[in-house]
């Protein structure tokens, strides 16, 4: 079998992020406005922290844990100090999600000042590509693996993953002639930290939520969307290329956290595309009300030998805590059409995707989520095996 597949029981996960506690946020806050910090003990607070996130996971029951993504300031915006060749641009204005903040303007402006973007520890300052991207420096990555791998050692985690951006999410591009030609040079630059993660031991997730988002830009017709789609998946192919498919994980999902979201496009829109990166497993969402009927995509969709899927069957915007039972039904819902060894139960997406103090899941509530995911996927296995 995969070294994904479940074995005799359907094994649980998450995306990635959780909420990062006070005291690391109040640190890093300080680190990232430039103020002057005692890194050594930024360190050691920061393998404190990962260390007791990993135990938690492993108390509720996660098969395959994460370090939180405790040291990252985001999910993304935490390469701009390990790439060289961007530049920041503070001052520009992000359009977030044109078609859907203009379907619902004023929620949209009520939700990036009250929840998303409010509490934020750094602001979003867009990174413009106007030289080489090289892989700078490891020391950060270096630190994440070894504070990963300790937090594993000591509790005794079954296995344990680490997300790294993908080629679509680091910035734009003033400086190569094609976009093409800047995502794989992306990608290459990329290939350092996907390769040392899973040289290290660890799961790779590769994150992608913007690979959605093409197929709601108006400025494509239909051939530029799957053109560009392709370019994505293309780069980051070959970004991992040479790295075991087994080693690695793919997660997508729709960018927005809690809104209408009725712009979204669906699943089947773009699995294709998904299913072309030679990844092990697929996350993706499945539990908000806008995608839970995307399991159907596998009754036309055939999921290829050994790959996996992780539907999320945790919803990250929403504090009420899932039924084990609903999980249960969920999860039988996919094995009745890709088989039990292929689905793992999963999180819709990070619950911290950025360093923030307003998180939309409270903390208590997110280890009370995971409690539950752990119930629904047993009474899931008890019906089958």
């Amino acid at each position: 079998m995969a070294l994904q597949q479940n074995v005799n029981r359907i094994q649980t996960t998450h995306v990635g992020s959780l909420p990062r506690p006070k005291s690391v946020l109040d640190l890093m806050k300080r680190r990232v406005a430039g103020e002057s910090v005692d890194e050594a003990a930024w360190e050691a607070l920061v393998r404190t922290e990962v260390a007791a996130m990993v135990q938690k996971q492993v108390d509720l029951g996660l098969d395959i844990v994460s370090d939180g993504e405790v040291s990252k300031p985001g999910f993304f915006s935490y390469v701009q100090d390990r790439l060289e060749g961007f530049e920041s641009r503070p001052d520009v204005k992000i359009n977030w999600w044109p078609k859907e903040t203009a379907l619902f303007p004023e929620y949209y402006e009520r939700y990036f000042r009250e929840a998303m973007v409010g509490g934020m520890v750094a602001r979003f300052a867009p990174q413009v590509c106007v030289g080489p991207v090289r892989y700078k420096d490891r020391s950060a990555l270096d630190r994440d693996i070894a504070n990963l791998k300790a937090a594993v050692a000591k509790s005794g985690a079954a296995k344990a993953f680490i997300p790294a951006i993908g080629t679509s999410g680091i910035g734009s591009n003033e400086y190569y002639k094609t976009e093409e030609e800047y995502f794989h040079a992306v990608g290459a630059a990329m290939s350092t930290e996907y390769r040392a993660i899973v040289d290290a031991g660890l799961l790779l997730q590769v994150d992608d939520p913007f690979l959605p988002d093409i197929f709601i830009d108006d400025s494509l017709d239909d051939a530029g969307k799957r053109r560009r789609a392709q370019i994505y998946i293309e780069s980051i192919n070959a970004g991992i290329k040479g790295i075991p498919e087994e080693k690695i994980r793919f997660h997508t999902c729709y960018s927005i956290n809690e809104g209408p979201r009725v712009s979204e496009v669906q699943l089947g829109d773009f699995i294709e595309f998904v299913l072309k990166v030679n990844a092990g497993s697929y996350s993706f969402e499945a539990a908000n009300p806008r995608h839970e009927h995307d399991y159907h995509v596998f009754e036309r969709v055939k999921l290829p030998d050994g790959k996996v899927i992780a539907p999320g069957m945790l919803a990250h915007a929403s504090n009420i805590v899932e039924h084990p039972e609903l999980i249960a039904e969920r999860l039988l819902r996919y094995t009745n059409l890709v088989g039990r060894n292929n689905v793992i139960a999963g999180a819709d997406c990070g619950f911290s995707s950025q360093a923030t103090y307003t998180t939309e899941v409270h903390p208590t509530v997110l280890w009370a989520k995971f409690k539950a995911l752990r119930e629904g996927a047993d009474i899931a296995s008890r019906k089958l095996w």
